[in-house]
């Protein structure tokens, strides 16, 4: 293919474990908003424990691009049978194909399979290969008939190619926490920044955990033992079971993070007279980027929790509020809570908007789409104004 006169040359391999792990993550490294999630050894865990497979409906190609024998730009791209595990709903629209006597499936997709965290997805030397490598996907997608492209939770770069290439943007909000500059220096400093009754809600969530007796205690990396991790997944599990769902990360799954990336991973357990009964898992950014590119903010990522005892509070306690803490000793500058959860603004995780991009094979689905879409947004922008009406931090003395 060419792109802006530049010759690339396109392949598409069955997986990730077909590009070494060194050369993708080296790429990945470039980006400023590079999340462990789209680390190599993260991607291949979901690939081999069987949870982003063919027979739960996920089909891997990775799609790069080289020159001169060189990767130019690389992403993950899983061609679905379904719309699960994907965090930007679009079930209504395959509805309407339905209805319509169209097939909405099979689809494509690029995004990390059960995770809706924003950052890079289309990895690229430049600008110019990141637009070529979303040119390349959607001609792609059109030689397999596919009837859509999705890229979910983009980066702002990532977005800026998929626009230039002609794709539809779409725009959700998700509830992130920033730690201040040069940064807050305890907990206390932190609720000390909140309004009254928020400070005051938060104080007395927690002191109904430590009332009950429970306390929390820490592992980091190769600190987090076998038995831990085991007793998290007893955790995990238990919470999936009692919403009448079975958990769709496996043991397998989290054996290949704890051997692969353990550096990644921070661990909360909750215990109350000596007996574990919580845990939260919390992943994290690499510590070291790449000098080349400068500095990259430490970010920390709400993921998985669970408990085997009912303690009032003890979700907000083990998923908000010892993370926060932690952040605040370590030096981290954000702490994502995952998708939706108006809720956690009382929390002190603030409105962000969040970005995916889409391109329909048919012309007049995709004039209604994007109709659709420009409505939808406009909402986006009026429920952020509003949140930050309702801000949970003290107003600035002028």
């Amino acid at each position: 293919m060419s792109a802006a006169g530049i010759d690339y040359v396109t392949r598409v391999l069955p997986s990730i474990g077909d590009i070494p792990a060194a050369v993708w993550d080296g790429l990945l490294k470039r980006h400023a908003d590079a999340s462990p999630f789209m680390q190599h050894a993260y991607l291949l865990a979901m690939e081999t424990s069987g949870r982003a497979s063919p027979a739960t409906g996920w089909h891997t190609h990775i799609i790069t691009l080289e020159r001169g024998g060189s990767l130019a730009a690389a992403c993950a791209l899983y061609v679905k049978d379904h719309s699960y595990g994907e965090y930007v709903f679009d079930w209504a629209w395959a509805n309407a194909y339905q209805q319509h006597g169209l097939p909405y499936y099979p689809k494509a997709l690029v995004a990390v399979p059960f995770t809706p965290v924003p950052g890079a997805r289309l990895l690229a030397v430049n600008d110019e290969a990141r637009t070529a490598l979303v040119h390349a996907l959607v001609n792609w997608s059109q030689e397999q008939q596919l009837s859509s492209l999705h890229l979910l939770f983009v980066s702002e770069q990532d977005l800026q190619a998929c626009e230039a290439a002609g794709l539809m943007p779409r725009h959700t909000v998700q509830f992130h926490w920033t730690n201040t500059t040069p940064g807050y220096a305890s907990f206390d400093d932190f609720l000390s920044h909140l309004a009254q009754d928020k400070r005051k809600k938060i104080r007395q969530e927690r002191r109904k955990v430590a009332d009950a007796g429970v306390k929390f205690r820490w592992s980091r990396g190769a600190g987090i033992s076998d038995a831990d991790w085991d007793f998290f997944y007893r955790c995990y599990e238990r919470t999936y079971l009692e919403h009448g769902n079975a958990p769709y990360l496996s043991p397998a799954f989290f054996s290949r993070l704890q051997a692969d990336m353990p550096e990644n991973w921070l661990l909360f357990v909750a215990e109350r007279d000596g007996r574990p009964i919580a845990s939260s898992l919390i992943a994290l950014s690499a510590q070291a980027a790449d000098s080349t590119h400068g500095a990259q903010p430490l970010v920390a990522y709400g993921r998985y929790w669970g408990a085997l005892e009912r303690v009032d509070c003890l979700h907000f306690e083990a998923c908000y509020y010892q993370p926060l803490a932690w952040c605040i000793a370590h030096g981290y500058h954000r702490f994502e809570g995952g998708a939706q959860g108006e809720h956690k603004m009382a929390r002190a995780l603030l409105p962000v908007k969040t970005s995916s991009a889409h391109w329909l094979a048919h012309p007049a689905f995709a004039d209604a789409v994007a109709r659709f879409l420009e409505r939808e947004g406009a909402g986006v922008e009026n429920y952020l104004d509003d949140l930050q009406m309702r801000s949970p931090l003290r107003p600035l003395k002028p």
